[in-house]
């Protein structure tokens, strides 16, 4: 599993690698079935998972005729690398722009704030 891969997931891609993350494995029915609110025939699951495993999101192995899926990155790896992706491109790389961004742009409660208050001072003490 590589660390400094970028990964550009799309909305269904990152809802089926929420899936196999959950499940750590699943047929393409079973991916199929967990895809809330998703109405895809079962060839649209199978097609993706088959251009997923080419990018090396997914790997596959066999059990009887079934073709059985699992994460090949972890979950870390794509939050890490799409955060980074959406910082760098939207923000220039400037965290403190992403992080202002979000608090004027989105409702945060004050649970929200005390967590981040508490998030930069032990980040502080490191």
């Amino acid at each position: 599993m590589s660390t400094d891969r970028t990964y550009r997931l799309g909305d269904l891609q990152l809802k089926i690698m929420k899936v196999l993350w959950a499940a750590r494995s699943a047929t393409v029915a079973e991916v199929q079935q967990q895809l809330d609110g998703e109405q895809l025939a079962y060839t649209t699951v199978a097609t993706m998972l088959r251009k997923m495993e080419d990018r090396g999101l997914v790997r596959h192995r066999q059990k009887q005729r079934k073709f059985i899926y699992e994460p090949a990155v972890s979950e870390q790896q794509v939050t890490r690398s799409m955060a980074d992706d959406l910082v760098d491109r939207l923000f220039q790389g400037s965290l403190t722009e992403t992080v202002c961004h979000l608090l004027q742009s989105r409702e945060v409660s004050h649970e929200e704030l005390d967590r981040l208050e508490q998030f930069i001072r032990d980040r502080k003490q490191q």
